[in-house]
């Protein structure tokens, strides 16, 4: 019995998670739910709490490195302290709120390169080993944010690439923040290099963060960014937001002195 329980303490033998989602697709701002299977292994464990959480792959930048890392948000516990005995079936149905500045991963059907989210499930249990369960998670633009994304598509900027980065800007709620990248249109080139954009949600709308050719990391906390648009959840209307992007880019380049 004793080389059992070191056995299921070092993961063999032990009990074992599950989690099956009610639907992978998400929004900001929206939940997750599911149900949380836990199985009794070969001998009684006693479980301090079975929680969820978002998981997204995040880019860390220090001098001239680079590397990624996964970074949890937005916790929520599911059980709280039990023993599971052997053989034993647990069925823990859970909600889990998304955040409201969780990265956007898919558009129309279209996964962004390099983004990844998924749920994390965790057993805790005293002295084990415990490697969890990953389950991709698809978070889609909330309509204004599409509209955001449509509007820039159709004043000729291109998608070009998204990431997820390790910091700060003003305003933001959690330890990253998105970038999405596009190139300029034809009419811009040569002074525009490229437009990155970051969302920053919540309840009554979303700031629609604009950067044109980052030069030294203007969307670093602390320091200014390139211009901000206000959005409510309602401005939906695509040649109107398109127009007021336009306005904004213009003026964050007037003052750069391009135009």
């Amino acid at each position: 019995m004793a080389f059992r329980g070191m056995m299921a303490r070092l993961g063999s033998g032990g009990a074992g998670v599950e989690t099956v989602l009610d639907r992978p697709e998400t929004t900001p701002g929206g939940s997750v739910t599911g149900t949380v299977h836990v199985t009794g292994g070969s001998v009684p464990q006693d479980v301090t709490e079975v929680r969820v959480a978002l998981q997204a792959t995040v880019e860390v930048e220090s001098g001239d490195s680079s590397w990624r890392e996964e970074v949890t948000f937005g916790t929520v516990a599911v059980a709280g302290a039990a023993r599971v005995e052997p053989g034993a079936r647990h069925a823990l149905p859970f909600s889990l709120p998304v955040p409201w500045q969780c990265p956007v991963t898919a558009i129309d059907g279209w996964h962004l390169r390099g983004m990844r989210v998924g749920l994390r499930t965790r057993l805790d249990i005293a002295g084990s080993v415990d490697p969890g369960d990953l389950d991709p998670v698809t978070v889609l633009p909330l309509p204004v944010q599409r509209t955001v994304l449509q509007a820039l598509d159709s004043l000729g900027f291109a998608f070009r690439g998204a990431d997820v980065e390790k910091g700060r800007v003003r305003g933001s709620e959690l330890p990253f923040y998105q970038e999405v990248e596009f190139a300029p249109p034809y009419g811009l080139r040569g002074r525009v290099n490229e437009l990155e954009v970051t969302f920053l949600a919540d309840p009554q709308g979303v700031d629609v963060v604009l950067e044109v050719d980052r030069r030294g990391g203007l969307l670093s906390e602390g320091r200014d960014v390139g211009g901000r648009l206000r959005l409510s959840h309602a401005d939906t209307d695509v040649r109107s937001v398109a127009a007021h992007l336009d306005a904004a880019v213009r003026q964050l380049g007037a003052r750069r002195g391009w135009f």
